[in-house]
């Protein structure tokens, strides 16, 4: 059955107040079928050599970050308004799960205070579009990507990882998350099929109650390059009209940001 206007406006509401308490913000920058049972593990442990000693500074991070102009067809945002200031303001009821919320949030998985973090939206105007959209589904139908880096001492980058994927496993069944007053259920956690990018990856879904509206699921994937570790969790405000899956992670993302990592 479709959903009258309203209807759309509710959900829409629904997934900005979800994204508040996963990302403490939400922003109106931001098809593919709903994630069924067929997700895979994904997590591609590459065997790499010993990573840096040296972690990499906040400033040298926000240096390798995606720019505005290197990624045709997106916007890059500081993320600023969007983004959480830190892991204080983003807790889970289980711990062993905290790393996938703070991977969900661009905040560092691991333990750093090496971080850095951004917005990458698709730019539907930049690709040439003119027509206006035809309804609220597809005013919001835009892929907005949280990117976060951080840097780690020693094999800091390797247990950082590490914790996401032994995360991914015990948190399968799901787990409470409070960000900035928000409380939201994810009520189940499984592996996904990474991209398999830099030295080790891992990728995972998460299903979302939206406040008894029904469920949506969300994409994540952590991708190790060295001693840096870069998370992308992806959200597309159209994607609860579309059988609730908001997103997988954009592949062009991914090669840009990882392209630019040391």
């Amino acid at each position: 059955m479709k959903r009258s206007s309203g209807a759309r406006l509710c959900a829409t509401a629904a997934i900005g107040a979800l994204s508040l308490s996963l990302l403490t913000a939400c922003s109106d920058d931001g098809s593919k079928d709903a994630a069924d049972s067929k997700t895979s593990a994904s997590s591609s442990a590459a065997s790499s050599s010993a990573p840096a000693t040296k972690a990499h500074t906040k400033a040298e991070l926000e240096k390798l970050l995606l720019a505005q102009g290197e990624l045709k067809g997106y916007k890059v945002d500081s993320g600023d308004d969007t983004l959480p200031a830190s892991k204080s303001v983003v807790k889970t009821d289980k711990p062993a799960c905290d790393p996938l919320a703070w991977a969900t949030a661009a905040l560092a998985p691991g333990d750093t205070d090496a971080n850095a973090g951004n917005t990458v939206a698709e730019d539907k105007t930049a690709a040439g579009a003119t027509a206006k959209p035809t309804d609220l589904a597809d005013a919001f139908d835009i892929d907005m990507t949280f990117v976060g880096l951080s840097s780690y001492a020693g094999d800091g980058a390797e247990k950082a990882m590490k914790a996401v994927s032994d995360g991914v496993k015990t948190c399968a069944g799901g787990y409470g998350l409070k960000a900035d007053g928000e409380n939201t259920k994810v009520t189940r956690v499984a592996a996904d099929k990474g991209s398999g990018k830099g030295d080790e990856t891992v990728a995972f879904v998460e299903d979302v109650d939206m406040d008894g509206q029904g469920k949506a699921t969300f994409h994540a994937e952590v991708v190790r390059k060295g001693n840096t570790v870069a998370t992308f969790y992806t959200v597309n405000f159209a994607g609860f009209e579309k059988g609730g899956d908001m997103g997988a992670v954009p592949a062009a993302v991914i090669d840009a940001q990882v392209a630019k990592l040391k």
